[in-house]
C-alpha cells in the first residue's frame, strides 16, 4: 500500500488541522492505520491509530481528548482531527500502515507516508 499524508500548515496555539492519508490499493481495510510524529532531535512518536474497522482507537496520552483519529475504507482514506493544538504539537507528522494488530511502535509499521509539517505558534 502507499500512503500519501496532506493538510499540515501553520496554527496559533488552540487552533486546529485535520490531516489526511490517501492510501493506495484495494486491501486498505486490513490494514491498522496510524499516525505518528517526529519533532526536530527527537524520535518518531505514536500519535494515534485505529483498528480495520475504525471502530477501535487508540491515542498517546498527550494527545487523548484534543485529537480523533477516524477513517473511511470506501475512500482509502484516514484522518487525525487535531483540536486545541499547542505549541508541542509541532511536528512532521506521518501516516502508517501495518498488516496484524495494532502497535505503538514505529518499528512495526511497514508502510509511511512522506510526512506533512505541522507548526503550532504561540
Amino acid at each position: 500500500v502507499q500512503l500519501q499524508a496532506s493538510g499540515g500548515g501553520l496554527v496559533q496555539a488552540g487552533g486546529s488541522l485535520r490531516l489526511s492519508c490517501a492510501a493506495s490499493g484495494r486491501t486498505f481495510s486490513t490494514y491498522i492505520m496510524a499516525w505518528f510524529r517526529q519533532a526536530p532531535g527527537k524520535e518518531r512518536e505514536f500519535v494515534a491509530a485505529c483498528s480495520w474497522s475504525g471502530n477501535s482507537t487508540y491515542y498517546a496520552d498527550s494527545v487523548k481528548g484534543r485529537f480523533i483519529i477516524t477513517r473511511d475504507n470506501a475512500k482509502n482514506m484516514v484522518y487525525l482531527q487535531m483540536n486545541n493544538l499547542k505549541p508541542e504539537d509541532t511536528a512532521v507528522y506521518y501516516c502508517a500502515a501495518r498488516k496484524a494488530l495494532i502497535s505503538y511502535s514505529a518499528l512495526r509499521y511497514d508502510y509511511w507516508g512522506q510526512g506533512t509539517q505541522v507548526t503550532v505558534s504561540s
